[in-house]
């Protein structure tokens, strides 16, 4: 029988993490033969505090630079940046995405629509999403994901990060922690519809979240040697979608938990949050080790209740059950047990969510 599978994978070029690594920058965009022409985009706070520093340094070594400031990632807001490009008469440019998720994703999908090379340049390291070749929008209450463009580099600065609130780095680990229950539900759509599996992309995507796992309590100390920690494996659990050509490896019932909280619209917690305590409750229901869990994300000082996500536990109940309903395309553990009202309170009671 002839044999005629092929695949596409694609990686950044340059990953560079440590302290005080943004003034590489410009060097790293002549070695990646980038044009003399770059456009940053970021947020007003951001700026103040990396952005110009990249700006400076970029001018320095002779690149025409230009600031775009964005807000919330929206399709409104990634159209009037790219009418501002247009407009700019900029002929070859490329991006740097400088911030925390929104930024890069708007610069993601800037430049995969105009077909750009795109730097990520975190400020925040909240989800994995830093270096992954997916972007997520919000389309109403519900986020969206879609296909965006893989970072050519993707430059970490350790004395950069550290400065954003310790929880930003939590919300990151915890949304890492989620690929557990996430490789599970795929293991389960690849027997139940032989749908695609990699088995290089769920081997490192575990790796990444047994890592964060095993050094919580280093991470947990907030020092810029924890960022150094907990930085690497958020970056490597984005690589893994790469490697699977979908989000499969780092999204799955766990993430509809966190999007049902979105839908509900009660939780102010962030999104890596809202996935570890979704975590918890999916690693229950897989007959897996939930309590490793949510010990490693108490370790962590990251929310392992409905209280301290900050909803009530009807809220909580409501968003269980509402994670059935969401993604139908998503074949998880949610397909396979019935959740009804009594159901949904069994799983966060035995679990201690509530």
């Amino acid at each position: 029988m002839a044999f005629n599978k092929k695949s596409i994978m694609k990686f950044p070029s340059v990953l560079l993490v440590g302290h005080d690594v943004l003034k590489n920058i410009p060097d790293i965009c002549n070695e990646l033969g980038m044009s003399k022409e770059a456009i940053i985009i970021t947020g007003k706070t951001t700026y103040g505090y990396a952005g110009n520093k990249v700006e400076m340094f970029l001018k320095k070594k002779g690149f025409n630079v230009k600031i775009f400031f964005a807000e919330s990632a929206t399709l409104e807001s990634i159209a009037e940046i790219e009418r501002k490009v247009k407009n700019s008469k900029v002929s070859s440019p490329f991006f740097l995405g400088i911030g925390g998720g929104s930024k890069i994703d708007i610069a993601k999908i800037v430049s995969y629509n105009l077909k750009r090379p795109f730097i990520s340049v975190p400020t925040i390291a909240s989800h994995d999403g830093i270096a992954s070749p997916r972007a997520s929008l919000k389309n109403g209450k519900l986020p969206i994901s879609i296909e965006a463009k893989v970072p050519i580099a993707i430059i970490a600065d350790t004395h950069v990060l550290v400065k954003s609130p310790y929880r930003f780095l939590a919300s990151g680990c915890a949304d890492v922690i989620s690929n557990l229950t996430a490789v599970k539900d795929w293991e389960l759509a690849h027997k139940a519809n032989n749908e695609h599996f990699s088995s290089t992309a769920s081997t490192l995507s575990k790796y990444t979240a047994e890592n964060i796992i095993e050094n919580a309590k280093e991470i947990s100390k907030g020092y810029e040697k924890s960022v150094w920690t907990a930085i690497k494996p958020i970056l490597m659990s984005g690589i893994s979608m790469s490697i699977a050509g979908s989000s499969r490896p780092a999204s799955g019932s766990e993430h509809l938990f966190s999007h049902a909280l979105d839908v509900i619209g009660t939780s102010k917690a962030l999104h890596g949050e809202q996935c570890g305590v979704g975590t918890i409750m999916m690693m229950y229901l897989h007959n897996g080790d939930w309590e490793k869990i949510r010990n490693a994300l108490k370790t962590l000082k990251c929310p392992t209740t409905a209280k301290e996500l900050g909803i009530s536990e009807k809220d909580l109940i409501k968003a269980i059950i509402l994670s059935t309903k969401i993604r139908k395309d998503r074949y998880t553990i949610l397909n396979e047990v019935k959740i009804t009202k009594k159901e949904a309170y069994k799983i966060a009671k035995v679990t201690k969510v509530i």
